[in-house]
């Protein structure tokens, strides 16, 4: 089918077949074609002009892939005046980082394992030594070398088995997040026959003779089967556990003091664990407690027994101890008790002590516990009231040490080393930032917004140290809001960027994610998701109202499930926003959620609801972003999609733009940008990472007239 795009100006525009190539810059943004679709359902009918833009084939209908590319083209023409200021700008970002430069390695049995960046290379190279100085270290991986002849290469696992010898490795070269399992030979450097594909997780007996393995749906995608493999074969593989509820997913994992295997059963709402002592690895699972609705829990075993994180009867969570004999409920015995106050995320166990992982008041907490000398359990100093931390690699069980993270929206990424004995830390590595980074010139802080219902909502926010709050300064607000994760004030050196041209950076932390414990979480999703929503609208109106910015100079920014975030705001609120961006935006939610057979689906049905359900569909109707688009003006809009994303298909975002297009009664600008090879993440090597950061900087940047 032939079709034309207009553009305005001098311009040349050549249709060849499917294809439309363009010339010249000033264009007019590609009008997509309507070819209605009816859905009727629970007695609403409802025209879909763009459903033609859905392919899941692996080749895409050529009409569509001209319809992408020309949409790209509209972008960089209406971004072409300021390609300088690209360019500038990642070279600027590129400036900030050490490009040549080792991480801080961690021990695993007799080798110290760390990776090292080299100017002018996209990708790492994976190396482990015998010492912790990295002298005479030997190459694992060089991704590089690996990654040659493909645009997108990723590494999933990296498992090495306990006698060093084996390492179990997996990639993905189109960025559908499908990755395919091989296992190397670290004694003689050859490939193992070995090769399972679609892998999600793996964990090692402790003979090295098998490697467990999760392996997902080539369709649905969702992690449905473990099986034993046997080391050294191609197809040798026996299936232990199939997860048949299509509300979950399965993962296979062990103890760091490698005495138990556990599998994983995990949904939204409940969770199940089967164990298997580890050291007979043909033997028979058991569940630990049976799974039932609203009862999460996750399981560790230690010095012959098990401790159980639970929220039975405990809505922030407890930890619980249980006898290897008989695990089930009756015999749980209080460990940490639940404290209404602090959410438990997790707990670390090593010889002789415990880390818990906790989270107060939005603020992350590591609390050591001696479980030898049973002297009081302490949490490790904070050194900032604004921060993020959290446990680093710290595979080895008996060790005098661990190493845990540590950054603010001020101070790089850091890495400590704490002593279990003298309860003292030492900073191991912090991130160098080039170019004379001094932190003191730069403010960070944590206000309260009141929310329509008066919740407060925590808002994290760093600016230049002088910043005047008249109302004039630009604002970049990001916010995600879903599935109980929690958006942690860290660091950026590219953010800096933002910063140092005036611009202020702040994160809402709105209800659906976990940042003041699991109420949070709980009141914005499923029949409570529009707090989420509002949240985000009175933050942005709080910040303008006490003058951190107008609503003229306001961009906000959202991915994936934040992406959802920002089609639903600007429908619902398009006069607070000057401008959005929104990444791999999940915004086409009713069509989404019908489709069973796409992934994610089923398991994020007791997540956002099930639109099959009547009532479900009552709700989730009012905030999705697709349904939800009318003649209304709406700010600028960059809404960014990839081919390859399996999270998010690319057809969600290049309806939402389609349909604003056509909508839209003011004079403001849509753009559609879609990265032909990559996924979810965006592009896998590092510098072309940052140039999609540089991208979108900029056109935060200019959109409140910076423009250099």
């Amino acid at each position: 089918m032939r079709q034309l795009f207009y553009v305005l100006g001098l311009f040349i525009v050549i249709v060849v077949g499917n294809c439309v190539i363009v010339a010249q810059n000033n264009m007019k943004p590609p009008v997509a074609k309507k070819e209605p679709k009816v859905l009727k359902i629970h007695g609403y009918e409802i025209t879909d002009n763009y459903a033609w833009l859905r392919d899941r084939n692996d080749k895409k209908n050529p009409e569509i892939i001209s319809y992408l590319e020309a949409e790209n083209a509209y972008t960089e023409s209406f971004m072409g005046q300021h390609k300088g200021f690209v360019d500038n700008l990642y070279k600027e970002m590129l400036g900030r980082i050490k490009q040549t430069d080792l991480s801080v390695p961690y021990k695993l049995g007799d080798y110290w394992y760390f990776s090292r960046t080299e100017e002018g290379k996209q990708y790492p190279t994976f190396l482990r030594s015998k010492t912790r100085d990295g002298k005479d270290a030997e190459v694992l991986l060089d991704q590089n070398e690996m990654a040659k002849g493909f645009k997108y290469f990723a590494i999933g696992s990296f498992d090495v088995s306990d006698d060093g010898n084996l390492l179990a490795f997996s990639t993905d070269t189109t960025g559908y997040r499908q990755y395919t399992l091989q296992i190397k030979d670290l004694k003689t450097g050859k490939m193992l026959a070995d090769k399972i594909e679609r892998v999600t997780s793996t964990e090692w007996s402790n003979d090295g003779k098998y490697l467990f393995i999760g392996q997902e749906d080539p369709v649905s995608k969702r992690t449905d089967k473990i099986w034993r493999h046997t080391v050294g074969t191609a197809d040798k593989n026996e299936l232990v556990f199939e997860e048949k509820d299509v509300l979950f997913n399965a993962g296979v994992g062990r103890s760091r003091n490698k005495k138990m295997l556990f599998i994983g059963s995990y949904a939204k709402t409940m969770r199940e664990y089967r164990f298997l002592p580890a050291d007979n690895p043909t033997g028979e699972w058991k569940v630990l407690t049976p799974r039932r609705e609203n009862h999460e829990y996750s399981a560790d075993f230690n010095n012959g027994e098990f401790y159980i994180v639970t929220n039975k009867d405990a809505e922030n969570f407890k930890v619980v101890r249980a006898p290897l004999n008989d695990p089930s409920e009756k015999n749980w015995t209080d460990f940490i008790a639940h404290n209404p106050a602090i959410k438990i995320d997790g707990i670390d166990f090593f010889k002789d002590y415990a880390v818990v992982s906790e989270l107060e008041d939005g603020l992350e907490y590591l609390k050591v516990m001696d479980l030898k000398t049973r002297r009081a359990a302490a949490r490790i100093e904070t050194p900032e009231s604004v921060y993020t931390m959290n446990v680093g690699s710290n595979p080895e069980y008996d060790t005098p040490a661990i190493q845990y993270s540590y950054a603010s929206m001020i101070t790089p990424n850091s890495t400590y080393e704490y002593n279990f004995q003298t309860r003292k830390s030492e900073l191991l590595k912090q991130m160098e930032v080039l170019g004379g980074y001094d932190k003191a010139k730069y403010e960070t802080t944590r206000v309260w917004a009141t929310a329509r219902d008066g919740v407060k909502v925590p808002i994290s926010i760093v600016m230049k140290k002088g910043t005047k709050l008249d109302g004039k300064a630009p604002m970049l607000l990001y916010a995600y809001g879903s599935y109980g994760l929690s958006m942690t004030p860290s660091f950026s050196s590219a953010r800096l960027s933002l910063v140092d041209r005036g611009m202020i950076y702040a994160i809402a932390h709105i209800r659906g994610g976990a940042e003041l414990g699991e109420k949070w979480r709980q009141e914005g999703r499923m029949f409570k998701k529009l707090n989420t929503f509002y949240d985000f609208i009175d933050s942005a109106k709080w910040l303008t109202a006490n003058k951190y910015t107008s609503s003229d100079r306001l961009v906000i920014q959202g991915g994936s499930a934040g992406g959802l975030l920002m089609g639903a705001v600007v429908n619902m609120s398009p006069e607070t926003f000057h401008a959005a961006i929104a990444q791999v935006p999940f915004v086409d939610v009713m069509n989404t959620m019908l489709d069973a057979t796409l992934p994610l689906t089923t398991e994020e049905w007791i997540e956002w609801g099930n639109p099959n359900e009547k009532e479900a569909w009552d709700y989730m109707i009012k905030y999705s972003p697709y349904e939800n688009v009318k003649r209304q003006k709406y700010p600028n809009m960059l809404i960014e999609t990839s081919l390859n994303d399996s999270q998010v298909p690319y057809w969600e975002g290049a309806k939402l733009a389609a349909k604003i297009r056509e909508m839209n009664a003011g004079d403001s600008v849509i753009l559609l940008k879609t990265n032909m090879g990559a996924g979810h993440g965006g592009s896998s090597g590092r510098y072309d990472r940052l140039k999609e950061v540089a991208f979108d900087y900029a056109y935060a940047l200019t959109q409140v007239g910076i423009t250099k």
